[in-house]
């Protein structure tokens, strides 16, 4: 056992040193090893006696040091239970131990020169010290003096003996230690010759199903690798570390593509349109949760794509995830697009979106999900064409259906671009969230623009073929085609915020590709609007295109229809007109500016109308049919402002349109009246000779009277035979006509036949007297009505 293992022995061997006194001192040499363990051999020197006058206070001065020295001592005996429990109980051989007390007493002192003591306890030593000071305690003052000094010397020696040895013992232990450490790192050295060989089963096998594993094996041959080059880098081994961490880097990107490849699928049609709306008719939405990788292998692709990133020193597997989710993301919307295909022959696509349209609410919630159906413009223009042509009321019109065809499948196309829109920007922001997990943050922005490019372009390219189409359209002046702009358009703008938000840290170009669609939109729309009002104005005026009962013409039914479509695209239409206009107004337009300059083009429109009506009015010969004319379409323009919300908008500009058309109204009434002068003309007493009741009547007089009924009954026939075949559409303005001319004409029919029922102008009288005022009325009443 090493004297080192005795940590108490320098603490003592200090401590008895410092006790030096001037007087004397005391030293107790234990010996190192004691053939017998039983002998304690004490032996007494005398000296010269000191005077005993103070002898009693020094005697207690002494007392009190010792005292001390025992305090000391129990505290030394408490060090060494401890060291004894650490040490685990194990024997010390030898221990030296020396005590040196105090005593300033001159008083004779016996010096105990040596004392031999087993050791095969520590604890045996604060025993020995004990019974030295209870010795001490008996020993004159000179004896004690004697004892002091000759501890002194032993210490000494005993000081020289043991610190070499302590030294070398020191030098020992850093030497077994150096050693030891030289061992681990020849292992630890070793090993990096041997890891080639350990891993070369997991790395051919690849990362599949067993990533942790193939991890560890990589991060140990990185470690080879580090460890050859930073110390032997010309050694072979080099080289074969190398090779297998490339092959292992290569195993690990392929894993990555595979996986990707492999897990990632195109969202299902159902899902996407319940992300981008829900069912309107619950009150709580859910929002859904597009999961486009599982879970593990979502955690698998993270960490290969951080072990790529800090080790791989290249950037390919970020080539390799937007080229595979961009087309999972354009497979999506083109599959969102074949569902509408699929569901096209059918009203009720499986979009709870367009079942919602369709239904009557009393609230004008806006849905969430992108709705919109532009086949309903058509087929109501169909209606209005027909009814044109058949009557606005009555039972001929009550059995049309709207005129369907190939439009239908544009329709389609058109609605589902619309979802289309919207479910490309729910889709990015789910791709982003998804690649913000696996792509690090500083490449995050490059990586989604790439990713999101194939499905922006094809669907901003669609979004040029509907603008191309519409310009075609235009050139045809086939306006109503334009009107499936106007949806696309305000979705768009509505999406825009979504859009600019989910694109933002892309590309500028990326960003500017929906404003420049927004722009371009706007201004072929812009262009129908205003080549819409001039054709409106400059319609040529074709008799074969005229209706010849007089009722609403087509330009009419067109232009109003066109006009309330444009009601439900207020904002819309007005920022189209806003964005050709060059004021500083437009250049911030608001919400009341648009509206301001949407009903100044309908005024405009209703006045190129009202032009070109009285220009295709001229057509007619007969004045009361061009009255009929004009009235019919004054009236319906003015029913239809008013069934719509048109009259408001017109309103904001110009104030008194609803007053200026009644006006109008009234004074093609009043045209169509005059038509009947020549009936009511031969009821007047003009030219009726003044005569007395029994008086006979000359051979002319009763001519005139005569005449005067031919002249009627001639005039009725053939004016009901005429304006039987015309037409007014409105029932309400029907029985007005109808009702003033029954007033009119069998008042003044009344009064001529009472003023010559006493004369006798004829022998056969019911020749003349056709009609009773009553059969007039009968007749008045078939106006207007072919099937009477």
């Amino acid at each position: 056992m090493r004297l080192t293992s005795l940590p108490f022995l320098p603490f003592v061997l200090y401590s008895f040193r410092s006790l030096h006194v001037k007087c004397c001192s005391v030293i107790v040499d234990l010996t190192l090893i004691l053939k017998d363990p039983a002998v304690i051999s004490v032996r007494f020197l005398p000296v010269r006696m000191i005077p005993t006058e103070d002898a009693s206070a020094r005697k207690r001065e002494i007392e009190d040091k010792l005292k001390q020295e025992q305090e000391t001592l129990s505290f030394i005996r408490e060090s060494l239970e401890k060291s004894d429990q650490l040490t685990k109980g194990m024997v010390r051989e030898c221990v030296c131990v020396c005590v040196c007390v105090c005593v300033s007493s001159q008083q004779c002192c016996t010096v105990i020169s040596s004392v031999h003591i087993p050791l095969s306890a520590v604890a045996s030593i604060v025993t020995v010290m004990l019974w030295f000071i209870s010795r001490m305690k008996a020993c004159s003052v000179s004896c004690k003096v004697s004892i002091l000094s000759s501890f002194e010397s032993r210490l000494m020696q005993l000081e020289n003996s043991i610190i070499p040895v302590h030294k070398q013992t020191e030098n020992l232990q850093r030497l077994q230690e150096n050693v030891d450490q030289t061992l681990s790192c020849l292992d630890h050295v070793i090993s990096y010759y041997h890891v080639a060989k350990d891993t070369d089963k997991i790395i051919r096998e690849g990362p599949a199903g067993r990533l942790d594993e193939y991890l560890a094996c990589i991060a140990k041959i990185q470690k080879a690798v580090e460890y050859f080059q930073d110390n032997n880098p010309d050694s072979p081994e080099l080289n074969t570390v190398k090779a297998r961490f490339e092959r292992g880097k290569e195993l690990l990107e392929a894993e990555f593509r595979s996986l990707l490849t492999r897990y990632s699928k195109p969202v299902p049609p159902i899902l996407i349109l319940d992300a981008i709306g829900g069912d309107e008719d619950m009150e709580v939405q859910e929002d859904v949760t597009l999961e486009h990788l599982p879970e593990a292998v979502l955690q698998d692709i993270i960490c290969i794509s951080a072990w790529l990133l800090e080790y791989g020193r290249n950037q390919d597997f970020m080539n390799v995830y937007f080229q595979v989710r961009s087309s999972q993301l354009d497979r999506s919307i083109k599959g969102l697009k074949e569902h509408f295909r699929k569901n096209s022959a059918t009203s009720a696509l499986h979009s709870p979106a367009v079942q919602t349209k369709r239904k009557e609410t009393p609230t004008k919630k806006p849905p969430k999900r992108p709705v919109y159906i532009p086949g309903t413009i058509r087929k109501a223009q169909n209606l209005l064409k027909q009814y044109s042509q058949h009557g606005l009321d009555g039972k001929k019109g009550s059995n049309l259906t709207p005129l369907e065809g190939k439009d239908d499948v544009l329709d389609i196309e058109i609605d589902s671009y619309i979802h289309c829109i919207s479910a490309f920007v729910k889709l990015a922001q789910s791709e982003y969230a998804l690649l913000t997990e696996i792509i690090p943050e500083h490449h995050q922005k490059k990586t989604f623009d790439s990713l999101i490019q194939e499905a922006l372009d094809n669907l901003m390219l669609e979004g040029d073929n509907i603008v191309s189409a519409a310009r075609r359209a235009i050139m045809r002046h086939d306006y109503s085609a334009v009107l499936t702009i106007f949806p696309i358009l305000r979705h768009l703008k509505q999406t825009k915020p979504d859009f600019d938000a989910t694109l933002q840290g892309t590309a500028a170009s990326t960003k500017n590709k929906l404003p420049a669609l927004i722009t371009s939109m706007e201004s072929i729309g812009a262009k129908a609007l205003e080549e819409f009002a001039d054709s409106i104005k400059n319609d040529p005026d074709k008799e074969y295109n005229m209706p010849k009962d007089g009722t609403v013409h087509e330009l009419t039914s067109n232009a109003i229809l066109f006009l309330q479509q444009l009601l439900d695209f207020q904002e819309t239409a007005g920022a189209m007109l806003a964005s050709q206009e060059s004021s500083s107004s437009a250049s911030s337009y608001s919400s009341e500016f648009s509206r301001k300059l949407l009903s100044t083009y309908i005024y405009k429109v209703l006045g190129n109308l009202q032009l070109n009506l009285s220009n295709k009015a001229k057509v007619y010969e007969d004045p009361a049919l061009r009255a009929v004319f004009l009235h019919n379409n004054y009236n319906y323009i003015l029913k239809s402002l008013e069934k719509s919300e048109l009259i408001q908008l017109v309103a904001v500009t110009h104030k008194k349109v609803e007053g200026s058309y009644r006006e109008l109204i009234e004074q093609e009434i009043q045209n169509y009246q005059r038509s009947w002068l020549r009936v009511t003309e031969h009821l007047t007493e003009r030219n009726i000779p003044a005569f007395q009741p029994g008086t006979k009547l000359k051979d002319k007089e009763r001519q005139i009277i005569k005449d005067k009924f031919k002249g009627f009954n001639d005039g009725l026939e053939e004016l009901c035979k005429i304006q039987q075949g015309w037409a007014v559409p409105d029932k309400e303005q029907r029985d007005a006509i109808r009702q003033a001319q029954k007033r009119v004409v069998s008042e003044a029919y009344r009064a001529f036949l009472q003023r010559c029922a006493n004369i006798s102008f004829t022998k056969n009288p019911e020749k003349y007297h056709r009609y009773s005022a009553e059969q007039v009325e009968e007749m008045i009443d078939k106006l207007f009505d072919t099937s009477a």
